[in-house]
């Protein structure tokens, strides 16, 4: 699908749709975009229309299972690489080198799943910081019924400190579903090491 029909896509889904587009521009340069807070599989649908609102080429990494008979082909084209979950060795390293030859894309992350619970997967953080990409905050707010991209930081190594702009960030939203939302906090953070 040209980048022209999915602008004029998501037009049309953003004036016949009850949420509001409410964005910051979208970056230029390739980077990680987060999708938080992730409490619904509706998100994957509110993201793609701010990327395809924005004209950004957006990647994502989604279980194996997904990319399986006829939803395959429909997958890789809304910018789908598979995981399989049982040996994720090299995602990181695969999207690190892609970075480096010079792809521009935004990789679109939900670091905390629909399911974890337990506090945010560092794997954005990681990519991140060895790729030198910047990292833009994307966010669902049912309590505003408003959706869109906020600010594009540039990690500094410090887990805690980076942790805390993010965390400031999400602190007013609630995601699709609010009563599934996880608070911004790297597993590993603790140690201040992601």
């Amino acid at each position: 699908m040209s980048r022209t029909l999915r602008r004029a896509v998501a037009r049309l889904f953003w004036r016949l749709s009850r949420w509001r587009l409410r964005t910051e521009p979208a970056p230029q340069e390739a980077g990680i975009l987060i999708g938080a807070p992730h409490t619904s599989n509706w998100d994957f649908v509110l993201m793609l229309a701010i990327a395809w609102d924005q004209g950004m080429d957006v990647r994502w990494l989604g279980k194996h299972t997904l990319f399986r008979g006829w939803r395959a082909p429909v997958m890789r084209a809304l910018g789908g690489f598979p995981v399989d979950r049982r040996d994720p060795s090299g995602v990181v390293a695969d999207v690190v080198e892609r970075a480096r030859r010079g792809e521009v894309f935004h990789l679109v992350v939900t670091p905390e799943g629909t399911r974890s619970g337990s506090g945010w997967k560092s794997g954005f953080y990681r990519i991140a910081r060895e790729a030198d990409l910047p990292v833009t905050l994307g966010y669902v707010d049912r309590t505003t019924m408003t959706t869109g991209l906020g600010p594009t930081l540039r990690l500094t190594g410090g887990v805690r400190a980076d942790m805390d702009a993010i965390r400031a960030f999400y602190a007013d939203k609630a995601g699709v579903n609010p009563a599934l939302r996880t608070e911004p906090r790297l597993r590993s953070e603790g140690d201040d090491a992601a």
